[in-house]
């Protein structure tokens, strides 16, 4: 047994991935990728400490999965991601891979392990099999290495090596800079890596998301406030009085937004735009709804419908109703038909009796991003 921590790397933001979803995020059966990932290398070896490293916008929701691992957030390079995560390593060697080699063989890992005192990171490579061309001219194929990850480094010798401003695509290259040794073992076609998207047809250990849906429950509620704008549902609506609130207090927004953070286990608007952050101040609720709905999408979810009810016993709900559908539906990236509207009066009982404010209850539906079908 050596002293060894495992780093998996899930923060980038998936530029060049075509599906929908971020490929950390796509879902295996009922869990995202980069935790299906984290816990099949985690099962191989029995490694001191696993670090995952997120993306800042998704770290504290991606700590809703498991208690096991520590939780580090990512920098906006691989390279700067690697060095977060290298600060919280306290053992003499780690081991780094990237989520997107999403079936790693047992074998590769241990070869790893087993010649791991044979240089300063040792390597898993392929041997180029296709006629190699670079820059128009034909190249030796048997000079030519196709790398993969994970890596096992000498951790002070890693952390050494990433003291540049010189960005490397891998660990080896890195270490190799300031004349570390390198030893390659034999990689794996099975550690194919998920770039574009187009190649989760080929990379077998994968199984489809589960069926499941997901309901999410919202309510808001605000006191009118006299002289400011009244918005609601992201229409505006003519009233000398509007919503008492940090931001522009549109009631029916925040609540779709709590509601579609429920489903996804994800907090509340509160946890994503506190009203104690002056960025926020009279903020277009527009505008947090489709960070919100970004948001969804990014950790692997699709909105199915909508559902609503506004209790208000002024203003007039009915004449606003069709806008504020068809508003929604454009925020929301759904059908006007899934989107759901509807209003009641307090009966002049309580404060919305009292013509003093307004509550709005949502309902949410949300399933996983079915990356099957692309």
């Amino acid at each position: 047994m050596i002293d060894l921590t495992l780093v998996v790397l899930a923060a980038g933001n998936s530029s060049r991935f075509e599906l929908e979803a971020k490929k950390q995020w796509l879902r295996i059966d009922d869990e995202p990728l980069w935790l299906y990932v984290t816990k099949r290398l985690g099962s191989y070896y029995d490694f001191k400490n696993i670090i995952v490293i997120g993306h800042t916008d998704e770290l504290n929701y991606m700590k809703n999965f498991s208690d096991d691992y520590d939780f580090v957030a990512g920098g906006s390079t691989r390279q700067e991601s690697m060095s977060n995560g290298l600060q919280n390593v306290t053992t003499q060697y780690v081991m780094v891979t990237d989520v997107a080699r999403c079936c790693v063989p047992k074998s590769v890992i241990d070869d790893l392990i087993s010649h791991y005192k044979y240089a300063d990171v040792i390597v898993p490579a392929l041997s180029a099999t296709d006629t190699v061309v670079y820059k128009d001219t034909t190249i030796n194929r048997e000079d030519v290495k196709l790398i993969q990850t994970p890596q096992l480094s000498n951790t002070a010798m890693l952390k050494q090596a990433l003291e540049t401003t010189i960005e490397f695509t891998d660990d080896s290259s890195a270490i190799k800079n300031i004349g570390g040794t390198i030893h390659y073992i034999d990689g794996s076609r099975e550690s194919e890596k998920l770039t574009f998207g187009k190649e989760i047809e080929n990379i077998s250990c994968l199984k489809a998301p589960s069926l499941d849906t997901f309901v999410g429950y919202g309510i808001d509620i605000h006191q009118f406030e006299d002289n400011k704008p009244m918005v609601l549902g992201g229409v505006k609506i003519d009233s000398p009085y509007g919503f008492k609130a940090h931001s522009d207090g549109d009631v029916l927004i925040h609540s779709i937004i709590d509601a579609l953070l429920g489903a996804a286990g994800a907090g509340d608007i509160g946890e994503f735009f506190p009203d104690t952050d002056q960025k926020y101040k009279d903020a277009d609720s527009k505008l947090l709804l489709k960070d919100i709905v970004k948001f969804i999408s990014n950790v692997g979810y699709k909105i199915v419908n909508v559902d609503f009810t506004i209790i208000a016993q002024k203003p007039k709900i009915n004449p606003h109703k069709d806008i504020i559908r068809s508003t929604i539906s454009q925020l929301l990236g759904i059908p006007k038909q899934k989107v759901n509207i509807k209003a009641t009066t307090a009966e002049k009982m309580g404060f919305i009796g009292r013509e003093e404010g307004v509550a709005v209850q949502s309902v949410a539906n949300l399933k996983y991003y079915d990356w099957t079908k692309n």
